[in-house]
């Protein structure tokens, strides 16, 4: 019975060592300006004391895409395209309302897209 109690504890405590923590997934087509957001976004919680980690820099996902150079003759003939897509992983720990309020309140260029999950 001791035991039972012991593992019931143990469960509590790892509950209790879990943190709150706000997962921002950034993704964008052009590194340099999905750089320049990240840096917006650290420094947004940086100015209201959040734990940060990251950002972890994902792989990248390309999109080929393969279409054929004339309608009717010469069908061998074909080009390829690609879409690179660049993501940043972001954790922010024990987020504050206002941190969440001042990331809400930013601004960020277009091509951009975030992600934010609470877990």
């Amino acid at each position: 019975m001791a035991e039972e109690k012991a593992k019931k504890t143990t469960k509590k405590a790892k509950a209790a060592d879990a943190q709150a923590r706000l997962r921002i997934k950034v993704s964008a087509y052009e590194h340099k300006l999905l750089d320049e957001s990240v840096a917006k976004i650290i420094e947004a919680a940086a100015r209201f004391d959040a734990e940060v980690r990251g950002p972890i820099p994902l792989p990248t996902k390309m999109k080929k895409y393969t279409v054929n150079r004339s309608t009717f003759v010469y069908n061998t003939s074909r080009e390829q395209f690609e879409m690179r897509i660049h993501t940043r992983l972001i954790d922010i720990l024990n987020p504050q309302a206002k941190v969440i309020e001042a990331l809400t309140n930013l601004s960020l260029p277009s091509g951009v897209n975030i992600d934010v999950k609470m877990a």
